[in-house]
């Protein structure tokens, strides 16, 4: 450790030689002093914390400046300077301490005289802080100088480690700054892409039912219109698919500046385009889509070429007080759009009842639904859930089914939601739960995976009634994980958020579901306890054509990553996409590749087998059944 004495006595320097020199003797005295003076740390210093001092020796205050710049250019710092007061004829120890302090901010000082011209107080304006500025009375004792020395050396060396340490804080605060604005950047990207069209720029399939689910909340009436261009197919076969991506584009941008101002224009895929708009009545919303059907008929230049343009559109409006569930009202209008092409195609057709055949099927639906569970029609069927090295299967997801006596086989995508508009989904949703308890007690170790609805997960004391059926089937929670989508958490985040802390408190999983088709955002990631993403199956079933899709699913991988969640990829098919999700590095997956749904007795089997050791050759199927969920 470096000191430096500025003296201009030779004796004095000969005094310090000594102090410093090695000798053997008690050193408790020297230890009890600085325990006094600097605080009980001193004193736990230990015959390893011992010191090698290497002095320097400057008779004047010029020299002692000279020495301590010379040092911080050599990177070998003085820790201590021990100054002298009056150094006659050159500068005095004030003025040298001063300098010195200007050079060297975290060198300690020690004034030492026997009769000074400035007070303390004014040194220490000078030369501080006062916290590295210190003081000796000459004559001094070697204990007094020795042991001064020590501890400001010791405290020299900490206040070095403490800044290195803080520059690496700081450094690493940086990088996760650094990484934050990156993932947000690739978090941005991955929405534009998940919401857009990659031809035309315009919203995509589900920006556009997210707009008109926010639009069906609000008052007032609307108009959905489907629109498919007449004879594009003729396009593509005889100019070209890009002579037909061509024409795409040429006509979205006139439906985009024909729309009423406040519309909506998305391309929901192929040649099919779905609008948005407000509207007074059906009559002037059928004006309005006759005049943008009139500026997408015509002869266009596409590529050279001149090509004759046309459309059909499909159209309804809604009526006030009357039900606006989203996916029913672009039903309609696609009923609608397929009536006009069954009439000639170029025409505009509104939507009326006589159209819908369904809507008898939907009545009788409803009715049977509530005596399904009496019945015994209900069944439910277990998809596996695999890690991505070995195959093991970790997990089952519950899947509804539901096998009518009038009717056969109707899809869960047909009766989930009229359950959930009638309120029979907490009755359905309390037997799927009971009878996946059910079958744990025959899986080794294995969880169930469980859908919940929106309107269930915002069922009064949901946690409670979950967490009651759980411990009377005797359950290890941890056992259950939980499956939502941001459409349940995202009307009401923080009743949300303190639900799904609650459960995680309690030991269950929780599963984002179908995640990258909602509201996806970091900040309801950060927000709600979650144990991972499921990648809805539409990206994956892109991977293989789309670049978008691909994009979309790597970035939700190295999300997950991040952010330490697991992340499972629903409808897996192909030994490619698998290869694919492994290479990615996601964690889990589920799809026919591995298993179809099975029943029961198909999954405790594979349930005991633990890995799915021939993928391909799992086709112990659910009967007539080819849907996931």
């Amino acid at each position: 450790m470096r000191i430096l004495i500025v003296d201009d006595e030779p004796a004095m320097h000969d005094s310090y030689r000594r102090s410093f020199a090695p000798a053997a003797g008690d050193t408790g005295a020297l230890e009890a002093m600085a325990a006094e003076l600097f605080g009980d740390d001193s004193a736990d210093a230990t015959p390893d914390d011992a010191i090698d001092f290497a002095l320097t020796h400057a008779m004047q205050g010029l020299d002692g400046v000279a020495a301590v710049e010379a040092a911080l250019a050599s990177d070998e710092p003085y820790a201590v300077a021990f100054i002298d007061v009056r150094m006659p004829p050159g500068i005095d120890g004030k003025e040298t301490a001063t300098r010195i302090r200007k050079l060297d901010p975290n060198i300690n000082l020690v004034i030492v005289t026997g009769y000074s011209d400035f007070s303390p107080i004014e040194i220490a304006k000078a030369a501080g802080p006062a916290d590295k500025i210190f003081y000796i009375a000459k004559p001094f004792e070697v204990a007094e100088v020795t042991q001064m020395a020590t501890a400001l050396a010791h405290r020299w060396r900490g206040d070095r480690e403490l800044a290195e340490a803080r520059e690496t804080l700081a450094a690493q605060v940086v990088q996760l700054q650094e990484q934050g604005h990156e993932l947000a950047a690739n978090e941005s990207r991955a929405i534009h892409m998940a919401n857009h069209d990659s031809l035309t720029e315009a919203p995509n399939r589900l920006a556009f039912r997210r707009a008109l689910t926010d639009r069906a909340q609000l008052s007032g009436q609307f108009a959905v219109a489907m629109v498919d261009l007449d004879r594009f197919k003729l396009v593509n076969d005889t100019l070209g698919h890009l002579a037909g991506d061509e024409l795409i584009r040429t006509i979205c941008d006139i439906l985009q500046t024909s729309i009423p101002a406040g519309g909506l224009v998305a391309r929901l895929g192929g040649d099919e385009f779905g609008l948005l708009f407000d509207t007074p009545g059906a009559e002037a919303a059928e004006m309005e889509c006759q005049r943008i059907l009139k500026a997408c008929t015509g002869t266009f230049k596409v590529l050279g070429n001149s090509v004759q343009g046309g459309a059909s559109f499909g159209l309804i409006v809604t009526e006030p007080g009357e039900t606006r569930d989203p996916t029913d009202l672009m039903r309609r209008a696609d009923l609608a759009l397929n009536d006009a092409k069954r009439e000639g195609r170029g025409v505009v057709r509104l939507f009326d009842e006589g159209m819908d055949e369904n809507i008898r099927l939907r009545r009788a639906i409803e009715g049977g639904l509530s005596q399904a569970i009496a019945k015994g029609e209900l069944s439910l069927v277990y998809q596996p859930i695999v890690a991505r090295e070995e195959l093991e299967v970790i997990g089952f997801e519950a899947l509804l089914r539901w096998n009518t006596n009038d009717h056969g086989p109707i899809s869960p995508a047909v009766f989930i939601p009229i359950a959930e508009e009638t309120n029979l989904i907490h009755e359905l949703g309390d037997w799927v739960l009971g009878e996946s308890l059910k079958v744990l007690a025959e899986w080794p170790s294995q969880y169930v995976s469980v859908n919940f609805s929106p309107r269930q997960f915002r069922r009064h004391n949901f946690v409670a009634r979950l967490v009651e059926t759980v411990q009377r089937a005797g359950i290890d929670p941890r056992r259950v994980q939980i499956e939502i989508t941001e459409t349940a958490i995202f009307d009401d985040a923080d009743r949300a958020a303190d639900t799904l802390y609650k459960l995680r408190q309690m030991g269950f999983r929780i599963a984002l579901d179908d995640f990258g088709t909602g509201y996806s955002s970091l900040y309801n990631i950060r927000k709600f306890a979650l144990d991972c993403l499921k990648i809805d199956r539409s990206f994956i079933d892109g991977m293989g054509r789309e670049r978008e899709s691909a994009a979309i699913v790597h970035s939700i991988i190295h999300l997950g990553h991040a952010l330490g969640l697991g992340v499972i990829a629903e409808g897996v098919e192909t030994e490619a996409q698998l290869q694919a999700l492994r290479v990615a590095g996601c964690s889990h997956m589920q799809g026919y590749f591995f298993s179809r749904p099975v029943t029961q007795d198909v999954a405790c089997e594979i349930a005991q087998a633990r890995y799915m050791l021939d993928p391909a050759a799992a086709d112990a199927v659910e009967p007539g059944n080819g849907t996931h969920g």
